[in-house]
């Protein structure tokens, strides 16, 4: 992460609500990209909606794109098959074309993946992948999150104080993944180290990235090696065997499906955790009736309120890059053939047009197709597993931290930047010195 303020956008051009001709309204344009928009930008994604919903600007890159706010036009352009996710349909220059996407992965032939390309091989690679990736095998995959969450929850307890983020929510998921996708546990540590500065240096200089980019790639085409060699029953493994009607992944889709499902199963579930607790730490009566539900050995509100959680505060702020492969008006507005176009789902799980309340917590809401996990054909094929992992380290930390509070002034607190995701650097947080687990053993043994 870059510590130097990101760079300000002009004031943004006006985009009519209604008709073309309505006046410019008379309240201010928010400015977009600061630091104080990261920390809360629920404000301007409410003008945007209500006066500028499908809004050209320019991002801190410098690239120009469309920026869809409103519920309706989102799950418009999720499925919108004029919308490619293919980067090879941006108009602009490749330099231009080489600041989107994930940092790196291009350098490091990571880019035929799911979230980088449309049908018919979208539809090939995903019906390949997915018969690796089965509910079967997260079910299975549950007493281990529960055992990572507790080993965890272990190295801090006796210490009455902890953050969160870097003691807990960033370690679960990238071991967690890591033990899917059968990387060796003595391994585990530099998938770790990488990872870590794929998060940290994510909305700032993309060298760092490019450089844990280039290092994982190299590892995961010797690893595809050897498990071509000794398959075992993890999901790398099954990449390699996956197959239909003859077709196989070749070994750069491999990789790349590989990477991308470390990367989007990873920093996702970091701020899915993170921005979850912190907002249970900041709503106490809804944080006192989970818990109330949880010691009753109920598990319904606890279902429902992480959806609530990915609505209210999710961790994916913008949905990952399309293009206009032709001219198409969308909220009123007319979008060019080549033009980038980002989802801001932050924005539309905020519409109050689609949801009662938009901006209040309601761990309870039964009515909440949000569009934290997409929707269309690029709907998260780790969807299960992120509610598996979020559920589980939620209904850890309330069951065994009754007293979790938080240890820092909410002011105080700092958000990463970065376009798509949305998560705290730190969460500081205290409580009652507790009790090791008897069936834990701590993380070195892993």
């Amino acid at each position: 992460m870059n510590d130097s303020p990101a760079p300000r956008t002009p004031e943004p051009s006006a985009c009519p609500r209604a008709t073309p001709n309505e006046a410019v309204p008379a309240a201010p344009a928010p400015e977009l990209f600061t630091w104080e928009f990261a920390s809360d930008p629920y404000p301007a994604y409410a003008w945007l909606r209500e006066h500028r919903p499908v809004h050209r600007t320019a991002l801190p890159s410098g690239v120009e794109a469309w920026l869809v706010t409103r519920y309706g036009d989102a799950r418009q352009a999720l499925a919108d098959a004029r919308l490619s996710k293919n980067p090879a349909n941006h108009a602009e220059s490749p330099h231009a074309r080489g600041k989107t996407g994930i940092p790196g992965e291009r350098k490091a032939e990571l880019m035929t993946h799911l979230l980088n390309i449309d049908p018919p091989d979208h539809t090939r690679l995903r019906r390949l992948v997915s018969k690796a990736f089965t509910p079967r095998r997260v079910a299975e995959f549950a007493p281990r999150v529960q055992e990572l969450t507790d080993q965890l929850i272990d190295g801090f307890i006796e210490e009455g104080k902890a953050d969160l983020i870097h003691d807990f929510a960033f370690p679960l998921p990238i071991y967690a993944i890591c033990d899917l996708l059968g990387v060796p546990r003595e391994d585990q540590d530099d998938f770790r180290d990488w990872a870590g500065m794929m998060i940290r240096h994510g909305g700032g200089p993309r060298g760092g990235v490019a450089r844990s980019v280039k290092k994982m790639r190299g590892y995961l085409a010797e690893l595809i090696h050897r498990k071509r060699e000794n398959p075992g029953d993890d999901l790398i493994s099954g990449l390699i065997r996956a197959s239909d009607h003859g077709e196989h992944l070749t070994e750069n889709e491999a990789a790349a499906m590989a990477f991308i499902l470390l990367f989007a199963g990873f920093e996702t579930t970091v701020n899915l955790i993170g921005n979850g607790t912190y907002a249970l730490l900041r709503h106490p009566g809804q944080r006192a009736t989970l818990q109330a539900s949880l010691n009753a050995g109920e598990g319904a509100l606890l279902a429902t309120g992480l959806e609530e959680l990915l609505r209210f505060d999710g961790p994916v702020e913008m949905a990952t890059w399309r293009y206009a492969t032709e001219p198409l008006t969308l909220g009123g507005a007319e979008i060019a053939a080549g033009d980038p176009v980002l989802v801001v789902l932050a924005a539309a799980d905020r519409d109050p047009e689609r949801f009662t309340d938009a901006d209040v917590l309601d761990l309870a809401r039964s009515d909440n197709q949000h569009l934290g996990y997409g929707h269309g054909i690029h709907y998260c094929l780790g969807a299960p597993l992120a509610r598996l992992e979020g559920q589980t380290a939620l209904a850890t930390l309330l069951r065994r931290l009754p007293d979790l509070r938080l240890a820092a002034e909410p002011a105080d607190l700092r958000w990463r930047g970065g376009l798509i995701m949305r998560g705290l650097r730190t969460l500081p947080v205290a409580f009652e010195p507790g009790i090791r687990s008897e069936k834990s053993d701590t993380l070195s043994t892993l």
